[in-house]
């Protein structure tokens, strides 16, 4: 292993052992400086790691070592960067892919052949590569070089299995690819962008503001793909809290969940001065209809889940900017006080607006108000009045019972906006 690669994974390492409540007791003390050099080094050489960290136990001492090995496991920009430099010697500037921009593509690529996760994770994959396909006309005969380019890399970013069948997979990837050129429009594909705030707002919820490098052309209600260094190749969909502001900064909500690498990256690893990537904003059906003689402006019920919040925030931020006399109630389902992680900024939004009501949910508080109390659906119905548009934001079940619920309450399918193009954690 490289000096580079390991300290890179060291750096990774030390700041999940230090989001981690068990482990992060044990460092009290100790020269982090120096812990993380004998790391390296230990890396380096090939040698026994973490041993002799006195007072662990067995099992936090695994934990540790879990934490390390997902750390070496995730690559990171060293590793990404000597593939991409293969990758394009392979190519022998037979492709019109930019320098720039092949460590991302190599990495989507990779992914995508290996299966690409979950449907969500193939969408985000898809909306990145479509747009570099696009962007860059790539042609038929592009497909065959490229997949005879990745092939000899690939084996280092995916799991042995893609090995196995790779021409049926890489047909398989490559028509996706195609595919997806044709529908995702002109523009850029990637925007690098730099951490600019972090703030942990509750357990297990972080709120990033995150300023691109050039600006991000996205609408409130839109979903953008993003990717971390430390996880090439893995995109995941995030919605921006924010209309666009004149500094550029986006803000994003983020859960860490239990199977989601790049989400607990998000939440106990990235700070201020990392940077990250977005791909290209996509409409996933909680969008405000444009305004025109034939589209009424019609009040708005919106009732959102846990990180649900971020979009519908956006398009309560999107009205305050141009007042036009509707008037909104937005829901906000979590399961305890504590979990109301952005109550400050609603608090704040419901006493700036006489037109917004802001209505907390709380589904497992039996200490706060009757009204107060119950699932976000089950309040949102209560503050339904006829004519007004339902958006709902929030996780897979909430969405699924959403679904079935709204339309036997009466609403009108065409009032009911659900993200229903991309699957929500």
């Amino acid at each position: 292993m490289t000096e580079a690669a390991a300290r890179a994974a060291v750096t990774r390492w030390l700041r999940l052992v230090q989001a981690d409540t068990e482990l992060s007791a044990y460092l009290i003390g100790v020269d982090l400086d120096r812990l993380a050099a004998h790391l390296i080094r230990q890396l380096v050489g090939g040698g026994p790691v973490l041993e002799g960290w006195p007072g662990l136990s067995e099992a936090l001492r695994r934990r540790a070592g879990d934490y390390l090995a997902g750390a070496l496991a995730s690559g990171g920009p060293a590793v990404i960067d000597e593939v991409a430099a293969e990758f394009q010697a392979s190519l022998a500037g037979q492709c019109p892919l930019p320098a720039s921009e092949l460590a991302l593509v190599v990495a989507a690529l990779a992914r995508l052949v290996g299966g690409g996760g979950d449907r969500a994770e193939r969408w985000a994959l898809l909306a990145v590569l479509g747009r570099v396909h696009h962007r860059h006309r790539l042609r038929p005969e592009h497909g065959p070089l490229i997949g005879a380019a990745l092939a000899t890399v690939a084996p280092r970013l995916c799991p042995p299995p893609v090995a196995v069948g790779w021409e049926r997979r890489w047909r398989w990837a490559w028509a996706l690819v195609v595919r997806a050129a044709g529908r995702i429009g002109d523009g850029p594909a990637f925007w690098s962008a730099e951490v600019t705030g972090r703030d942990l707002a509750a357990e297990g919820i972080a709120i990033l503001t995150v300023r691109p490098w050039h600006p991000l052309p996205f609408r409130p209600g839109q979903a953008v793909p993003l990717c971390l260094p430390q996880h090439p190749g893995r995109w995941r969909w995030y919605c921006p809290a924010n209309v666009p502001r004149p500094d550029g900064t986006v803000e994003l909500h983020v859960r860490a969940v239990a199977a989601g690498a790049v989400s607990r990256s998000l939440v106990h690893e990235v700070r201020p001065g990392d940077s990250l990537h977005f791909g290209p904003p996509v409409d996933v059906g909680l969008s405000l209809p444009v305004s025109s003689p034939s589209v009424p402006r019609r009040d708005l019920l919106l009732v959102a889940g846990s990180t649900g919040l971020a979009p519908l925030r956006a398009l309560v931020e999107q009205v305050a900017a141009a007042p036009d006399s509707r008037r909104m109630t937005l829901v906000v389902g979590v399961r305890t006080v504590a979990d109301l992680y952005d109550a400050i900024t609603l608090d704040k939004l419901d006493q700036a607006h006489p037109w917004l009501t802001v209505v907390p949910a709380f589904s497992h508080d039996p200490s706060v108000a009757p009204a107060e109390q119950g699932d976000a659906l089950a309040l949102g119905l209560y503050h339904y009045r006829p004519g007004q548009d339902v958006y709902v934001c929030g996780p897979p079940a909430m969405l699924d019972v959403a679904q079935r619920r709204l339309p036997t309450a009466g609403i009108p399918a065409d009032r009911i906006h659900l993200p229903d193009r991309i699957p929500w954690r």
